[in-house]
């Protein structure tokens, strides 16, 4: 607690159980969290609000916060002119999504830490991202920019109101749907197309940099080279695979991925490692793999399950958000080498070895150190990889004794959603049943700690949840439960699927589009509720949720999930329309709509159909098992020709249309490709 002349301020981040927030405790601001009570200490005086927000593995958060949060003068000048507020935006993504559009409809680049000044009422009113302590670049001080924000609400209040009023106005325009547009295979081959000749075919990915690992839009190649059969598709997402596999993104000694990497090449990364990120490149992963058995492909995916089971596994089974990029107040510290560091372990000749394989000199490939890659290393032989293995477990129990990142180990439930359905699919792909086994306990953690009432909470941490949750946190989970159903057979997942899917149409739809908003009817601490449809790193609730449907009607029975997913796509077309590469993820999910395999494996063999149904690439099929007529909906499109059918079979149904039986699990495959060619 600190003081200026004439008021008395604290700081109430030691209540919090975000590790973000509690990052910030000490600071000698006047911090909030969000809620009520901080919105109405801006109106009882009158001040204006200061939103920061930013998330744990942030690099820049944790630089303006050392510049700026941390300075007795500059916190002086932001406790007496502003009520200060403080957000993790992976616990209210909802509250990000508000104010980050407001950054861009103001022509500012997103990201973060976005800092947002408010009127009282909450109301955007101008903003930025990171802001230096001094002024330097063309760029003002923090503090002349507070003194001046701070000048325009007191003494021209009407400059504050125009600019509200005009940013309101169009935040609500963006979140009325228009009319339909009609987007079919031949539009989503054409998008595809258009979106792989932005690849850098060198180095992979988008070409450019900073280069991220843009998981939906590999995805969205990959459906295009499963529909096409066209293998320069396959190529595109498996060559910017290997060139991040391969890369300084990836950790070799550990595994995981990096954020992103800043230069072209998937050297230099931002060393924070995400959740969410691991999670989907785990899946495509194990699809390229499965498709061109590349080794790499398999090892890189054990490699990070390897890590996550080591490092971001919580003592529930749960999986923690992310891993900092700093230790000892440095990016990158923990995971960098110098050439003697690696000759004082393993020695001259064997470091030798090493060093020519993972790209380390005395002077360095990153500020002096050197981050390991292979990205042009010498060809291997199966003997140089063990022994390279060998040496990597030295480096890594060596780096093990360093001074770790910090680890953010609050459970969101959407991020584990996600990496709970990678370990399903992933683990059928790679024939990894210890996978399965991870995927269930998470499962059972968020279903018995984070569910209230079948509705899910976003946030865990320490015994406290953070509740109502997000539109997210029910579409990644009934995702993640309609895997384990698919992979399993278990009544019960299905059941919980469903029991989220009501709730969640309960108190999120939007009855208007068809589609979704990211907060719940009775979440009442936001000034509107968002209605966001364009994907982050992460894919748009909307997108998770018209695939949840698709699934629903095949795995549930009963026409009204997919006359509810058509209704959503309907709505949320009309706007991908116009920004397609924003919407990647839905027209992943309108893919599986549109071509989608569904399965059904019936009679007393039924597992041994439902095996091999599984092998297929999980993008594009759905698979349920019936023992007999009795155990599917009498809705079900394959109904009557279980009836007919004695023994045991497979039918396989593409769009409204099921094949006759398949009496041989080794001809499913084939069953669904011909009837795709029809």
């Amino acid at each position: 607690m600190t003081s200026s002349p004439d008021t008395a301020h604290t700081n109430r981040l030691a209540q919090a159980t975000s590790p973000y927030l509690l990052q910030h405790q000490h600071n000698p601001v006047d911090w909030w969290q969000w809620g009520p009570e901080a919105l109405a200490e801006a109106k009882r005086s009158n001040r204006p609000i200061l939103l920061s927000i930013g998330y744990a593995a942030c690099h820049w958060c944790h630089v303006m916060a050392h510049e700026s949060f941390e300075d007795e003068a500059t916190a002086r000048v932001m406790n007496d002119l502003f009520v200060n507020i403080k957000v993790d935006r992976e616990e209210r993504p909802d509250i990000d999504q508000i104010y980050m559009n407001a950054l861009h409809l103001l022509g500012e680049q997103g990201g973060w830490p976005l800092t947002m000044f408010l009127t009282p009422n909450a109301e955007p009113v101008w903003g930025g991202t990171y802001f230096p302590n001094v002024a330097k670049f063309g760029r003002p001080a923090f503090t002349d920019i507070l003194r001046e924000v701070s000048r325009m609400f007191h003494e021209e209040p009407a400059k504050i109101e125009q600019n509200r009023v005009a940013l309101l106005a169009r935040l609500a325009d963006k979140a009325r749907p228009e009319g339909k547009v009609v987007i079919g295979l031949k539009e989503l081959d054409s998008a595809a197309k258009q979106l792989g000749n932005a690849f850098d075919t060198v180095h992979g990915g988008l070409r450019g940099a900073p280069k991220f690992p843009q998981p939906a839009m590999l995805e969205m190649l990959w459906r295009a080279g499963l529909r096409s059969g066209d293998a320069r598709f396959f190529e595109t997402v498996e060559h910017t695979l290997e060139r991040m596999c391969e890369g300084g993104i990836y950790d070799h000694l550990g595994g995981g991925f990096s954020r992103y990497s800043v230069d072209d090449k998937w050297l230099v990364p931002h060393f924070e490692k995400m959740l969410y990120d691991n999670a989907q490149l785990l899946e495509l992963l194990a699809l390229a793999y499965r498709h061109g058995g590349n080794k790499l492909f398999a090892t890189r995916a054990r490699e990070t399950v390897d890590w996550l089971k080591r490092e971001t596994t919580t003592p529930e089974g749960a999986f923690a958000a992310s891993l900092d990029a700093d230790s000892e107040g440095e990016e990158g510290k923990f995971y960098v080498w110098s050439k003697n560091e690696i000759i004082e372990l393993i020695g001259p000749e064997a470091g030798g070895f090493f060093m020519r394989h993972y790209d380390v000199s005395d002077e360095g490939n990153f500020e002096g150190h050197n981050i390991l890659n292979r990205s042009n290393a010498p060809a291997r032989s199966e003997a140089d990889e063990a022994r390279l293995k060998a040496l990597r477990d030295i480096l890594l129990d060596a780096r093990s004794a360093r001074i770790r990142p910090g680890l953010d180990d609050k459970a969101l439930a959407d991020w584990n959603g996600l990496m709970i359905a990678a370990l399903v699919n992933a683990g059928i792909a790679l024939d990894e049943p210890s996978w399965l086994d991870m995927a269930k306990r998470a499962f059972d953690f968020i279903a018995a700690k984070m569910t209230k009432d079948n509705r899910l909470g976003h946030s865990w941490r320490a015994g406290k949840l953070l509740f109502p949750g997000l539109a997210s946190d029910f579409t990644a989970m009934i995702r993640a439960a309609l895997a384990l159903f698919e992979a399993t057979g278990e009544r019960a997942y299905l059941d919980r699927a469903i029991a989220w899917q009501d709730a969640f149409d309960a108190h999120y739809a939007d009855k208007d589009s068809g589609g979704y908003y990211w907060s719940a009817d009775d979440a009442g601490d936001l000034l509107l509720r968002p209605h966001a449809t364009t994907d982050d790193a992460t894919p748009n609730p909307n997108a998770v949720a018209a695939a949840n449907l698709v699934r629903l009607a095949v795995l549930a029975g009963g026409d009204k999930w997919r006359d509810q997913a058509d209704r959503l796509f309907d709505g949320i077309l009309a706007i991908a329309g116009r920004n397609l590469f924003g919407h990647v993820a839905l027209l992943n999910a309108l893919d599986l709509r549109l071509r989608g395999a569904e399965i059904v494996a019936t009679g007393p063999d039924a597992e041994r159909f439902a095996q091999a149904a599984l092998r297929l690439p999980f993008l594009e099929r759905v698979v349920l098992r019936a023992g007999k007529a009795g155990d599917l909906p009498a809705s079900h499109p394959a109904q009557s020709k279980l009836q007919a059918v004695s023994g045991s079979a497979a039918f396989v149904c593409v769009g409204e249309r099921c094949s006759l039986p398949v009496g041989n699990p080794d001809e499913i495959a084939e069953a669904v490709k011909s009837m795709r060619a029809v």
